[in-house]
């Protein structure tokens, strides 16, 4: 029993993480590297599409377990101390699950795949010439 709580006390701060980071990459002081990772993020992090699917025994895990809080903990070295303190506490202040729109998450995941997809053909269609 105490190993669940401890993975929903993980899974939980790792929801906030993702938050803080969406709040950070608003603030002109963030770099647009760190921007453009952050949105990476969010985006895998709702995406149901995974690197490694979840079908394969143990290692269909691995992208959610480490990756996923690896490239979390990236991201939040690229953003200044004090900025990602600020963004923890408009966190705690302002989330509330429930606000957010299923639909505009699906928009945003669908635009970014498409995005990706249309970046792939393009290479492919210059490597082909």
């Amino acid at each position: 029993m105490r190993i669940i709580e401890k993975l929903k006390s993980i899974a939980r701060h790792i929801t906030t993480e993702i938050y803080a980071l969406a709040y950070a990459i608003k603030d002109d002081k963030t770099t647009w590297y760190a921007k453009v990772l952050v949105i990476c993020i969010i985006a895998y992090a709702l995406s149901p599409i995974d690197l490694i699917p979840d079908f394969i025994p143990v290692i269909g895990y691995i992208d959610d377990l480490i990756l996923l809080p690896l490239a979390i903990i990236f991201a939040v070295k690229l953003i200044p101390a004090e900025l990602m303190a600020e963004s923890r506490l408009n966190t705690q202040k302002n989330f509330q699950p429930n606000k957010i729109s299923r639909y505009l998450t699906v928009i945003v995941i669908l635009t970014i795949w498409l995005l990706t997809l249309a970046l792939l053909i393009m290479c492919l269609g210059a490597f082909s010439k």
